[in-house]
């Protein structure tokens, strides 16, 4: 098949593109890379902000749509899948919709049904980036999506897109019971794709001192939960400083970001979520173990019953202080949760895998 994949988020296009061209498919990914990041694309997308920065870059975008037709598929990152208004966004969708034979929406990330279920009482998730049990988070980063979400134009886009698209694909357990309510009949849940590390592994020896890492986004840390992380973190350190260190990265491109895992044994991360996120994933295909959303409705979405690789944490500065002191009282198991983090990526997460179960989904 012919296959378009638009926008991209942590290098979930990219990776299901080297999947399905495994399969033999042909896949033009076009995206900004998503932004400084800088991930790996066939078109580029990228919108330079300079006073005449909007009208070039929608000028580009229109110069590309004869590009962008006569595909089997198309699949959106997000409805906001373009640097554009969503009133400008709405016509190129229905010029995809009209050119090409279906086109599938991803719920991989901040949209307004997502923002809805976690900001309409009563709260749909113990927890998430907008509650903590019944109160709700009133941080600048909250209040600003649910302003930017909730009765807006680009709310309207992001519902028009759900009704009319060909099917929704959720990459996450929180993604799927945000959009199950009202689309359960074009909805499916599929893990996002990882690429396995073909580095020989080093896994950690109690003798030296644990390694921690944490990437921190500058303008969304309270959103990610970075803040209360690194706090928990650097308590421990002051409290250990024979047993543990810090790594840290910010605001790094990708390649430098993965290379920077490579140094650690835990990755802390998405402190809000249920599940584990790319970067996450990211980790434990490299035999580390991530710190952050690993609730068991993840688990019981993938069937898994066995493996738990994973150290969960509830967004509570002393829960995550104990769960790090926990790894330092517990050198020993550090070894084994590496190694199941290793399979549990290979078993779940492989692109070819994925890339079929995407395959199913728009072929049904």
């Amino acid at each position: 098949m012919k296959i378009l994949l638009l926008g991209e988020y942590s290098n979930v296009h990219w990776t299901l593109a080297e999947g399905l061209r495994s399969l033999g498919h042909t896949v033009c990914v076009a995206s900004n890379g998503d932004f400084w990041k800088n991930y790996r694309r066939d078109i580029s997308l990228v919108r330079k902000y300079t006073k005449s920065g909007g009208i070039c870059y929608l000028l580009k975008t229109y110069s590309l749509l004869p590009k962008f037709r006569g595909y089997d598929i198309v699949q959106l990152i997000n409805p906001m899948f373009l640097e554009l208004k969503a009133e400008r966004i709405a016509p190129i969708y229905r010029y995809l919709k009209k050119h090409n034979k279906k086109v599938f929406l991803g719920a991989f990330g901040m949209d307004a049904y997502w923002v809805e279920a976690c900001t309409d009482t009563p709260y749909r998730f113990r927890y998430s980036d907008f509650n903590i049990g019944n109160t709700k988070i009133t941080n600048s980063y909250a209040a600003e999506q649910e302003a930017d979400w909730k009765g807006t134009a680009k709310a309207k886009l992001n519902r028009d897109i759900a009704n009319d698209c060909n099917g929704i694909i959720a990459g996450l357990y929180e993604y799927y019971a945000a959009y199950h309510e009202r689309h359960r009949e074009k909805l499916t849940y599929i893990p996002f794709p990882v690429e396995p590390d073909k580095s020989v592994v080093q896994y950690y020896s109690p003798e030296r001192k644990i390694r921690f890492f944490i990437g921190i986004q500058k303008e969304r840390s309270i959103y990610k939960g970075t803040d209360i992380m690194l706090r928990a973190l650097e308590r421990l350190a002051h409290d250990y400083p024979g047993e543990c260190e810090i790594l840290k990265a910010e605001s790094v491109p990708f390649e430098q970001y993965a290379q920077m895992i490579d140094d650690c044994d835990i990755l802390l991360d998405q402190l809000y979520g249920y599940s584990p996120a790319m970067n996450a994933l990211l980790a434990m295909s490299k035999g580390k173990i991530a710190m952050g959303g690993a609730e068991e409705e993840c688990y019981d979405i993938l069937g898994e019953k066995e493996l738990r690789p994973m150290m969960n944490v509830t967004p509570d500065e002393e829960d995550v202080y104990n769960k790090l002191k926990w790894f330092i009282d517990n050198k020993t198991q550090i070894a084994r949760m590496q190694q199941q983090s290793i399979e549990f990526v290979n078993k779940h997460h492989h692109p070819v895998k994925v890339a079929k179960e995407y395959l199913e989904f728009w072929c049904r």
